[in-house]
């Protein structure tokens, strides 16, 4: 089983929340909880096709940060497990589904599916297939608000962009050359490592020289946190802090999300390679009940705005479904379609 590392910064213990946010928080994440568990039944149910990469078990983390963030107006870069960050920075679920079901209706149009997803309106830039590829994307973003502020005058350039990766991608040239030229540029970006300790089928623990990956930051003179992944709390004051640094022209931060995810892989993975007591051990961490335990302890909310809030994310999901069934096929004459940029 992989080692608990102590956690030295941020924990919810040293968090504050208010009813309000707490219930957009629980909300948020039991959207992304929710959407998942679907996507396995239709996956199962021959409705869904191709690769499809769960969620489960990290909602922390997407909600954590993204929702520390400035939703519609900052960037979020994702990866191949894009689901949940596109429902946290406000890509409709309806889209997000019909998407994944190959329609004209999905974010991407019916030609990106599971590992694509894609939206300008939300300032989704993208979710990448190919490991680390989205990092150098995102470090684009982030120079573009940096020009257009410093170089072009414009004041309204203060975004942040936010670039989820996962452990096994830290071992990639574009990590490390990225990082560099953040570190260099003083970018707005914050590089968000989803450490789940199992990069496909590889422990973290036996592919890194450092597997303590906020230290790598050093390197660069760049601040790195290690946070509890699994604490919704935890990761948003390290998010908040870290937003605040890039905003203010102070540049990156890595944070080094410790998470883990409840399902293989991808769905057609066996996930016999885990143990049944380090799956067991990371299960009961889960991130939702352990904040809505918080919640419930801490008197902001009722056992009945909780289950409200379960029973309104489950009617989006399955209005979700019943869209995307009912949303057209790309017709086969615009196959070439979205490949290059129109005319207006």
């Amino acid at each position: 089983m992989v080692q608990e590392r102590a956690l030295p910064k941020f924990q919810s213990s040293t968090a504050k929340v208010t009813r309000e946010e707490g219930l957009r928080l629980y909300e948020d994440m039991v959207l992304g909880r929710f959407f998942e568990d679907k996507c396995a039944e239709m996956y199962y149910r021959g409705k869904m096709f191709g690769f499809v990469h769960l969620y489960n078990g990290q909602e922390a983390v997407s909600t954590g940060v993204i929702l520390a963030m400035r939703p519609g107006e900052d960037y979020v870069c994702s990866t191949y497990r894009d689901h949940v960050h596109a429902l946290s920075a406000g890509v409709p679920a309806r889209n997000v589904m019909a998407e994944l079901f190959g329609k004209e209706t999905g974010c991407s149009k019916g030609r990106g599916g599971s590992m694509h997803l894609f939206s300008a309106e939300r300032r989704l830039l993208g979710g990448y297939a190919f490991i680390g590829e989205g990092i150098p994307v995102a470090t684009g973003a982030a120079f573009q608000t940096r020009y257009r502020r410093e170089v072009m005058g414009d004041e309204t350039a203060d975004q942040v962009t936010a670039a989820f990766f996962g452990d096994g991608t830290t071992n990639n040239g574009q990590f490390f050359e990225c990082l560099n030229m953040a570190a260099l540029w003083k970018l707005p970006i914050i590089f968000v490592v989803e450490n789940n300790k199992w990069a496909i089928g590889m422990a973290h623990e036996r592919a890194t020289s450092q597997p303590e990956i906020y230290q790598k930051a050093s390197v660069f003179g760049m601040p790195g946190v290690e946070v509890d992944g699994m604490d919704v709390l935890a990761v948003r004051a390290a998010a908040q802090e870290a937003v605040a640094r890039a905003r203010a022209g102070e540049g990156p931060t890595l944070i080094e999300c410790l998470t883990y995810r409840f399902r293989g892989h991808s769905l057609a993975d066996p996930d016999e390679l885990r143990s049944k007591a380090e799956k067991e051990a990371w299960l009961a961490r889960d991130p939702i009940k352990k904040f809505a335990a918080y919640l419930l302890e801490q008197n902001l909310v009722s056992q009945q705005d909780l289950k409200a809030i379960e029973k309104k994310i489950q009617s989006v999901v399955e209005d979700a479904v019943q869209f995307a069934l009912e949303s057209p096929e790309p017709k086969p004459e615009d196959l070439y379609k979205y490949v290059f940029a129109e005319d207006e």
